[in-house]
């Protein structure tokens, strides 16, 4: 194989890539329209029903929009040597190969994150606007990608300084050692991101005294499951859309719960809503997912591993030497067919998953409320309601609502 051949296989991998999402994507707006299933005709009323499908068809057309726009930029960075133009950059900065890195993909990343903010932008104050969802303020959305863009430089360069001098220092034996650091780092993220990063953006706080926090101790105390606290984060600031999300183990653990989930839901729906998230606990989805990222970026590091030093690199990118971050640039797109697959395994494991905590909440308290908030979401959201099944293979992390609420209604039969 030469250099060239190299290349012409990485222009392939992101044609084909983004050929695939835009077919996924093309499908699944054909069937915007198919008839709601007759299980969630109590979703829409008419005026909501046309809004959703108004603000369906908006996504798509600014999707596909801002998809071509991204990748054309990408395409032209790479088949106008973009690639060697910015290492020259880096290269006149600085002749120390770690800084090298580090200015390499500072640079990359810090145009990227400029060209993204308009799209953004765009996304937050005219759609997300004009359909009653943004609470934002520009100042606000400012001052998160100014935050964003802070911890990514610190933690993100952190990272990236300590594997690119793992890599120089212990050569063959690099993937080993990056993979330690690496279970270290999503160890400390998985225990601290409510406590550590969410404060960043977000102001949680324990939920205040009331029957609400009375019914979601009591159900906790029931199942055995010990919480120090229960947290409402401030999501309202933001958007209209509601969440709740459950992190980290042990002493650790922690259940949060956006204002807007409160403001939508009843009581009991929210105990159903939280009953959902102990299920993932109380079937140690946490811990099953933490092993097997950990076990996936091993076999990433392994592979990459393998490929860096590869001197067809520097040929194929015409650049004079191969570096770290050359082999890394080429391995992220090279990688991507095995990702795609590892992608949808995790997808499929974590459909699976969310299946188990909606069955344990419908074992250890009502199915009827979770499957009544859940509809709530969705119409609070304007969910899609019919989306196809490609698009659902390929990219959804939880059943639909129509999966979900086939599953809450079907009676146990051992």
């Amino acid at each position: 194989m030469t250099g060239n051949i190299l290349f012409i296989i990485i222009i392939a991998v992101l044609i084909v890539n983004f050929i695939k999402e835009e077919i996924i994507s093309y499908v699944n707006a054909k069937h915007f329209n198919d008839e709601v299933p007759l299980e969630l005709a109590d979703v829409y009323d008419d005026e909501a029903y046309k809004k959703s499908q108004a603000y369906k068809l908006t996504n798509y057309k600014f999707a596909t929009f801002s998809g071509m726009v991204s990748f054309a930029i990408t395409l032209l960075f790479f088949l106008l040597n973009g690639v060697a133009f910015v290492e020259g950059i880096a290269t006149e900065i600085t002749q120390n190969q770690i800084l090298q890195t580090l200015v390499f993909f500072g640079i990359i990343g810090l145009v990227s994150s400029i060209i993204q903010i308009p799209f953004a932008y765009y996304q937050t104050f005219v759609i997300e606007e004009n359909f009653g969802f943004n609470k934002s303020s520009k100042k606000l959305f400012f001052m998160d990608k100014l935050k964003g863009l802070l911890m990514t430089l610190v933690l993100g360069g952190g990272l990236l300084f300590v594997i690119t001098w793992l890599y120089l220092k212990t050569g063959a034996n690099f993937w080993w050692y990056t993979w330690l650091v690496f279970a270290a780092f999503t160890l400390f993220l998985t225990l601290f991101y409510s406590s550590i990063i969410v404060p960043l953006f977000n102001k949680q706080t324990p939920l205040e005294e009331g029957t609400l926090k009375d019914k979601l101790v009591a159900y906790s105390n029931k199942q055995g499951f010990k919480l120090d606290n229960i947290y409402v984060i401030d999501g309202s600031k933001r958007s209209t859309k509601a969440n709740a999300y459950f992190t980290g183990f042990g002493p650790k653990k922690r259940i949060v719960l956006y204002d807007t989930l409160i403001n939508d839901l009843s009581e009991e729906e929210i105990v159903a809503v939280f009953a959902h998230e102990v299920g993932h606990y109380k079937r140690k989805h946490t811990i099953y997912n933490l092993v097997l990222s950990l076990l996936l970026t091993g076999l990433t590091l392994y592979i990459l591993g393998l490929l860096l030093g590869n001197t067809l690199l520097a040929e194929a990118f015409k650049v004079e030497h191969s570096s770290f971050h050359i082999g890394l640039i080429a391995f992220g797109i090279l990688y991507s067919p095995i990702s795609e697959f590892t992608g949808l395994l995790m997808n499929v494991l974590s459909r699976k998953f969310e299946y188990q905590a909606d069955d344990f909440a419908k074992e250890t308290f009502d199915s009827k409320y979770l499957i009544s908030s859940l509809k709530k979401l969705s119409k609070n959201s304007l969910s899609n309601l019919t989306p196809h099944k490609w698009n659902v293979f390929f990219h959804y992390s939880h059943p639909t609502l129509l999966q979900r609420v086939l599953n809450l209604k079907k009676t146990r039969t051992s």
